[in-house]
This record gives C-alpha cells, sequence and structure tokens, in this order.
C-alpha cells in the first residue's frame, strides 16, 4: 500500500478531531475525502504528510512509518496545503528552483521548466507570485508538490479559488497523475469528487462513515449526493 492508516486517533486538548481511523490507499488510485467542515479532513491529511504526529495509532507512507522515519517519507509525498504557502515575495521560477534545491533534484532548470509547462503556468512565469491571481497562486502549489515526482500527492481543496477554465484544466491534470501515483484530496463539493476520483471516503466528526467507489455510490438512488446527506450531514 502507498498509504496505510493503522487506527489513528488525533487529540486537540480534550476534543478528538480523528477517532480510531483506518484506511489503506493503493497506487495508482485517486482518492477523494468528502465531508463539511471541522469533519477532521484537513487533519487526516496532514497526519499522512507527517505534519502533525498521531496521538494514538500508526500512519505509514511507501511501507515506512511517518513517525519513525520523517524525512524519508516525505521524499516520496507531494503536499498541497489548504492554505497555499507560497513566498509572494518571489519570482515563479525562482521560487520552483529554490524547491528544486530542498529536495537536491539533478538537472533543477529542466526540472522547473517541466513542471512550469505541466500546470500551465508558462504565460505567468515571469512574475512576481504576488502579482498572480489566485488561481495561478493555486498552480504553483501544485507544482511545487509535483516537482520531485512523488509516489503520494496530497491536495488540500486543490482546485479552490480556480475560474471554470482553470478548473477542468487542473481536474484534468490530477487525473492524469494519479493514472501513476496516489492522490488524496479532500473537498467540500461532490461534483469534484465525481470528476477526478475514483473512490470515495466520507468522514464525520472525526470517524470514517463510507468507503466505497464513486461508481457504487453514484449508482445509488440520488447518487452521491444522497449517500452523503443520509448520514446525515450536510455538504
Amino acid at each position: 500500500m502507498s498509504v496505510s492508516v493503522k487506527n489513528v486517533k488525533r487529540m486537540f486538548g480534550q476534543q478528538a478531531a480523528l477517532n480510531g481511523v483506518s484506511l489503506d490507499v493503493p497506487s495508482p488510485q485517486v482518492l477523494g475525502l468528502l465531508g463539511p467542515n471541522g469533519a477532521g479532513k484537513s487533519t487526516l491529511m496532514r497526519l499522512i504528510a507527517g505534519y502533525l504526529p498521531p496521538s494514538e495509532g500508526r500512519v505509514e507512507v511507501c511501507g515506512q512509518d511517518v513517525e519513525a522515519h520523517p524525512i524519508d517519507t516525505k521524499k516520496h509525498i507531494g503536499y498541497l496545503p489548504e492554505h497555499n504557502p507560497i513566498h509572494l515575495e518571489m519570482y515563479v521560477r525562482e521560487y520552483l528552483d529554490y524547491v528544486a534545491q530542498l529536495y537536491r533534484l539533478p538537472d533543477r532548470k529542466a526540472k522547473v521548466e517541466e513542471v512550469i509547462e505541466r500546470v500551465g503556468l508558462t504565460p505567468e512565469a515571469h512574475k512576481l507570485i504576488g502579482q498572480l491571481s489566485k488561481g495561478y497562486r493555486q498552480r504553483v502549489g501544485l507544482a511545487q508538490a509535483l516537482i520531485h515526482d512523488p509516489e503520494v500527492l496530497i491536495f488540500d481543496e486543490p482546485t479552490s479559488g480556480l475560474d471554470p477554465i482553470q478548473l477542468v484544466d487542473i481536474r484534468n491534470l490530477i487525473k492524469e497523475v494519479g493514472k501513476k501515483r496516489t492522490v488524496i484530496l479532500s473537498t467540500h463539493i461532490m461534483q469534484e469528487v465525481e470528476a477526478m476520483c475514483e473512490r470515495v471516503v466520507m468522514i464525520h466528526r472525526g470517524q470514517l462513515v463510507a468507503d466505497d467507489t464513486v461508481a457504487n455510490l453514484s449508482s445509488q438512488p440520488g447518487g452521491l449526493e444522497a449517500a452523503f446527506q443520509s448520514l446525515g450531514t450536510s455538504a
């Protein structure tokens, strides 16, 4: 398994953000995490990415324990958080070269140009990141997650702020990447799951409450939306 989550619990003070979550994600697969605000989606993604330790349980990426081997596992992960932490004062190429240096990539210039073209940043690549629209800043975030060609990609609300044309481009990019990699993405929007994902995991109040293929859930009466609402949540 590319990602394995075993009976994970994550506490913030007295509150359990995740409580007894287990999940295996093979490669290749595009998995969508669906749930309302505060359900635990972002917490789960941060645990997998190694940005938070579990209070209980175990998380593995590519066969290694994330807590025991934080540096090694991060080499296999590309991560785009919900609030894209890019350096607005840097130029696009300068920033991506900086990321390539952090990963000690050979032939950095070629890697930077390749990922710029891949995410559709070419027309804006000469600009300061602070001059870009929100949609293009999101593309920069996607580029930094992809530049080292990781086996596991974790995207928290990856289409946030994109206009309709950009939305189609990024959806297609994620689906293409998911043909060879494990992609885990979170969203509030069921149409995004249907457009990009093979499998959907629904989280509510820190617990995994459904895990099925998008095709199976969509074929039920009322489709994916009805399956979600039947859990007593709201999209």
